[in-house]
């Protein structure tokens, strides 16, 4: 899986729009292998993000779990002091 695609299932507050496009843009990118597509393949690309935003969303409103949200922070908290021990970088 892309590393910049970011779990957005069970946060509170819930995945933002903003958030479900930029993983999906991600998810474009990677599977094209292109960052910024050429012009003659703009329009295919931003199509493609905007249906894998679509499908994303539609997922992320049907799932349901028992276990209770995450809270944003504590998770960011949690990656930035497992990147500072992988990485040897003081917290």
């Amino acid at each position: 899986m892309c590393r910049n695609i970011r779990q957005l299932h069970n946060f509170e507050p819930p995945a933002t729009s903003d958030e479900v496009r930029a993983a999906a843009l991600q998810y474009v990118r990677k599977v094209s292998g292109s960052t910024r597509p050429s012009q003659a393949n703009e329009e295919s690309f931003a199509q493609a993000v905007e249906e894998v935003a679509q499908a994303t969303q539609r997922l992320l409103d049907s799932l349901v779990t028992a276990a209770p949200p995450k809270d944003r922070e504590v998770e960011a908290a949690k990656a930035k002091a497992r990147a500072a021990e992988r990485y040897g970088r003081a917290g």
